[in-house]
């Protein structure tokens, strides 16, 4: 309960601190908006004016979806435009924050037909004794549009910690026991890490959560489908 609670809290606006989940307010529902939004003291660049070179290919390493079935990260990850995030159901501090951060870019992104098939979310858990394809099923059905369609934004889980490691290691996302074994909300510290994946399964850029805004990210998501049109 006091995940369920906390997450309505932070989208009700409640005790958020940093980019606004009111953003969404700014598009209507009727039309695409003509261009980017910003609540930052300066305005965010032109999609297709600026370059995000490559980082590094996308990592893979067994996971398990949902509905429990096997599959490779790097395969979830090419083909789309992929937004990929590290995150516990049982957090009750950043990954529901960033979540519904998350949620706030999958119904701006809506607003563009031809942008929204080739976007993708995928959410990976790093709390496999937890976080069963079950629960992320759970997890999922609580911040998906219940019009968005599935495989719009997957939630996936790693088969376990043997598994997870080098997953983990590849994308440098740090996460340490917490020093209460006992706390409700699963004993992990960690910091957020956000990949923007293009279509060949190249790292494009990394977000911390005061980067994690949605219009920011829809601008870079726009901005790397502009290099194949």
């Amino acid at each position: 309960m006091r995940h369920l609670s906390f997450t309505f809290a932070i989208l009700a606006g409640i005790g958020f601190g940093g980019a606004a989940l009111a953003h969404g307010s700014n598009h209507g529902a009727e039309a695409a908006p003509s261009g980017p939004v910003s609540a930052y003291a300066f305005a965010l660049p032109q999609p297709g004016s600026y370059h995000l070179p490559p980082i590094r290919t996308a990592a893979g390493g067994p996971v398990l979806t949902e509905k429990g079935g096997s599959a490779d990260l790097a395969k979830l990850l090419r083909g789309h435009i992929t937004v990929f995030s590290f995150i516990y159901t049982r957090c009750a501090d950043i990954c529901p924050v960033a979540t519904a951060q998350l949620a706030q870019l999958r119904a701006l992104v809506r607003h563009y037909p031809e942008l929204n098939r080739r976007v993708r979310l995928v959410s990976m858990s790093f709390d496999p004794d937890h976080d069963t394809p079950a629960v992320m099923a759970d997890y999922g059905t609580l911040w998906r549009d219940p019009g968005d369609g599935g495989s719009q934004w997957l939630f996936v889980t790693a088969p376990g910690q043997a598994a997870l490691r080098p997953i983990l290691a590849a994308y440098d996302q740090a996460v340490a026991p917490d020093p209460d074994p006992q706390d409700p909300t699963g004993g992990l510290s960690h910091i957020l890490r956000v990949f923007l994946i293009d279509e060949a399964g190249l790292v494009r850029n990394i977000y911390s959560m005061d980067f994690l805004d949605p219009d920011l990210v829809l601008t870079d998501i726009r901005t790397l489908a502009t290099e194949t049109e």
